[in-house]
């Protein structure tokens, strides 16, 4: 099963990424009401950490149900792949307690619908731009290279742990100020990062989770059209 996803030009629609959910549908509903969205046409990525914290976690599963709905894979959405192996006291710190409430069996079934999330998607725009999407960061200098790598089998496991780990988890590219560009996409768009005052641009990198989750308010990047803007309803 590819790492990755790729996607062509939106020719009936737009398509929008928003940040993480954690567990809020019903505001990101909000949002999308606010905006516009048209789940007949239009398509919905999203940065992944679906789950976790929220009182919603539960909702995850329909959301994924809805063929316009397009998340990768969060570093909160990772606990559930791996929850029978995870720190699971480290989780339940984190917002898992909603998992721990589940019957075996419903836990498998979220665990199996997880491990299909992408850690990576790419797509495509009709007017040549492309935008790349990964929870945290992108964890080589090329985007190229970081989809080749995500589905090379020759990577040993460990290679490859370290690699889907970087792209779900890590914080450096933020913390340092790294402005430089990701070779090979024009933007690379992530969440992973809470943000009090609004996305920042770091080089082509684009953070987007400005915390929706908590605040009601979503950012929302429409790649259509190349446009930032915010829509919900405060809490």
């Amino acid at each position: 099963m590819s790492k990755v996803k790729r996607f062509e030009p939106n020719t009936v629609g737009r398509d929008f990424v928003t940040g993480d959910v954690h567990g809020h549908f019903t505001r990101l509903q909000l949002a999308l009401d606010a905006i516009g969205f048209d789940p007949a046409c239009d398509r919905l990525f999203q940065c992944g950490d679906l789950v976790d914290r929220g009182p919603e976690s539960h909702l995850a599963i329909e959301w994924l149900a809805k063929p316009w709905f397009h998340p990768v894979r969060g570093n909160h959405d990772d606990y559930v792949c791996r929850f029978d192996t995870c720190d699971t006291g480290n989780w339940l710190e984190n917002g898992g307690l909603w998992f721990s409430g589940m019957n075996k069996a419903e836990q498998l079934e979220h665990q199996v619908q997880f491990k299909e999330l992408p850690i990576a998607i790419e797509v495509a725009t009709a007017t040549g731009v492309t935008f790349g999407i990964v929870h945290a960061e992108c964890p080589r200098p090329d985007w190229g290279d970081f989809l080749r790598d995500l589905d090379d089998p020759s990577l040993s496991r460990k290679e490859q742990k370290l690699l889907t780990n970087t792209a779900m988890w890590s914080r450096r590219r933020y913390e340092l100020d790294d402005r430089d560009k990701v070779q090979g996409v024009d933007w690379v768009v992530v969440g992973h990062q809470p943000l009090e005052h609004g996305p920042v641009v770091l080089g082509n990198t684009l953070y987007l989770d400005t915390m929706g989750w908590r605040r009601g308010v979503f950012s929302f990047l429409n790649i259509t059209e190349c446009k930032l803007l915010q829509a919900g309803v405060a809490q």
